[in-house]
């Protein structure tokens, strides 16, 4: 899937985020890896943060998997990094550590080379888990590292927000 060339800044999408978890007194941890905390970051700006967000992990590497997630080599059989299930993994992870009402996953490739799995820049993989689950892939086109992990943290953030609109 393409990203959408035009979607609110992240200050605005979390804003919304914010106010939908509130409303529905959920809560939410994420786990990132090329947007490298910016959707912790945002989430956390928003001030009344500690009504919703419960915690973050940028896991960048297997080793911080291991670390912060508790992933094990069990977990991984049949899947690779850089996907949707993985991103899936991840957000099921985080969230169940955390015993947070969502969790949120993300995966891809910044730039400006592409990943060592060979997945292009400007792809990432993102995943919301809780009431309910969905993920998908966004391709930027683009190589610009800083660009891509802005379009990477406002995607996920804008999946979020249609999941929290939809969601029983």
């Amino acid at each position: 899937m393409s990203a959408p060339a035009e979607l609110p800044s992240l200050p605005d999408l979390a804003t919304r985020v914010a106010a939908r978890l509130r409303e529905r007194r959920d809560t939410v941890a994420v786990a990132e890896s090329s947007a490298g905390g910016l959707v912790a970051a945002a989430l956390l700006a928003v001030p009344g943060a500690s009504a919703y967000f419960l915690g973050g992990a940028v896991v960048y590497s297997r080793r911080a998997g291991k670390a912060l997630l508790g992933l094990v080599p069990a977990d991984m059989e049949g899947l690779r990094a850089e996907t949707e299930p993985y991103a899936l993994l991840l957000a099921a992870k985080v969230r169940a550590s955390h015993r947070a009402s969502w969790g949120l996953g993300e995966t891809g490739a910044a730039g400006p080379s592409d990943s060592p799995a060979g997945d292009p820049a400007g792809r990432a993989c993102l995943a919301v888990v809780g009431a309910t689950e969905r993920s998908r892939t966004v391709l930027t086109g683009s190589t610009e590292r800083a660009a891509n992990m802005d379009l990477f943290a406002r995607q996920l953030l804008a999946l979020f927000d249609t999941v929290l609109a939809e969601a029983p």
